[in-house]
């Protein structure tokens, strides 16, 4: 990753060429017990960076509860705090709350209106400054600046070959958020103390603002397609827009910010973006499984359910596994399903089992690291092959 201007948020950095993986609460915040439980569970499933609304005065009292509750459980994860309208009154009446957060994102096309919008920006900047905390200015297309937007229809009107509304909501947004980034340093806020963002929920449009803001600032870059959407969609959209970024080098956090499905948890967000990351070979998080897609020669379910068992194993082994072996997050395991792509797969694989497709003989030989070792059979092939690979893992990493 290209490294831009480091930030440091609680004990995180951002910037410094590693990407950052971000969620975001759906509970009340003044739920201190429920939010502080649902922060602790998206940094149990891997984010680094939580944030949380902060909307009015009982989300504000209900910060340091919620930070000390953390803390108790041994959860050292940044909280931020994401404030719109009222933000430079609740940092200000709420002192506690604003010494606790360990960033602020704040939106400039909401931070305040007409005449008291650049009072009111500037009173949370200084904040911030004199709490030493960093900010987010965040903009995003569905509340932009509606004077700086009227300006600029009126400029775009005049010109000879006028924008498209789109491109001009784009240039608007960028403006926008960079003009806020630059009034922020003008009243004492270093730039290390900044991030920007511009969320739009079209995936071409993100690609073309991000790679604009790259070009045009150094400040850390949080990336995320804003209302992504429920399901195999937003998993999509989500992953369209950043893995052409991050290939590029562009973005500094990211935020995958899917509708979940009732009753879903609220960290498949973090897991995939998790995803993204690792299947852009980027970062390791966890065991990757190559598993068969399967086909007619593999009637039998039995691989299906074995990538399945495997891959949930693994999941629940990681929290142990991420401590006393760390270096497992490397390590790729392959569950094929017959003898045409099978013991190849499995070779390439740090550990691989080949099952019999149909009509082949009854056995399933083991990989390790492109050596056969292991030639299973029987009715408890799941069982032995789940002991193999424990092993394997406590002699390996």
């Amino acid at each position: 990753m290209t490294n831009r201007i480091p930030v440091k948020v609680g004990n995180t950095e951002v910037g410094s060429g590693r990407v950052v993986v971000q969620s975001m609460t759906n509970t009340d915040t003044a739920n201190a017990k429920a939010t502080a439980q649902q922060i602790y569970e998206l940094h149990q499933a891997g984010s680094e960076l939580v944030r949380i609304t902060v909307n009015n005065e009982e989300s504000a009292a209900a910060v340091p509860e919620i930070i000390d509750r953390l803390r108790a459980a041994r959860c050292d994860v940044p909280v931020i705090g994401d404030f719109h309208y009222n933000g430079h009154r609740l940092l200000q009446d709420f002192p506690e709350c604003a010494e606790k957060l360990a960033k602020y994102r704040i939106n400039p096309g909401n931070v305040g209106f007409g005449k008291k919008r650049d009072q009111q920006f500037e009173s949370i900047i200084q904040v911030a400054k004199d709490l030493n905390k960093p900010v987010r200015i965040g903009g995003n297309w569905g509340s932009l600046d509606q004077k700086l937007m009227a300006r600029m229809m009126d400029e775009n009107a005049r010109l000879i070959e006028p924008l498209s509304s789109e491109a001009l909501i784009e240039k608007a947004l960028i403006e926008s958020v960079l003009t806020s980034a630059r009034q922020a340093e003008s009243f004492g806020l270093p730039a290390e103390k900044i991030i920007v963002s511009c969320k739009v929920s079209g995936v071409q449009s993100l690609i073309r603002i991000y790679q604009s803001l790259h070009q045009q600032c150094d400040y850390a870059l949080h990336l995320g397609l804003t209302e992504a959407g429920m399901g195999n969609k937003g998993i999509v959209a989500s992953t369209a827009a950043l893995s052409v970024l991050l290939q590029q080098g562009i973005g500094d956090t990211i935020r995958v910010s899917l509708t979940p499905e009732p009753n879903q948890a609220r960290t498949e967000e973090v897991k995939v973006a998790q995803q993204i990351l690792q299947s852009l070979e980027l970062q390791s998080f966890k065991p990757e499984v190559t598993a068969c897609p399967g086909c007619g020669r593999t009637t039998s379910e039995f691989f299906q359910v074995l990538a399945k068992q495997v891959t949930e194993h693994m999941d629940a082994k990681m929290p142990q596994w991420r401590l006393s072996h760390p270096g497992v997050k490397e390590m790729n395991v392959a569950v094929m399903g017959c003898i045409v792509n099978g013991p190849g797969e499995s070779k390439h694989a740090d550990i691989g089992i080949s099952l019999p497709g149909t009509g082949e003989t009854p056995s399933a030989p083991i990989f390790i690291r492109g050596q056969k070792t292991h030639t299973l059979k029987g009715d408890n092939i799941a069982q032995q092959f789940i002991d193999i690979l424990d092993e394997f893992v406590v002699q390996n990493y």
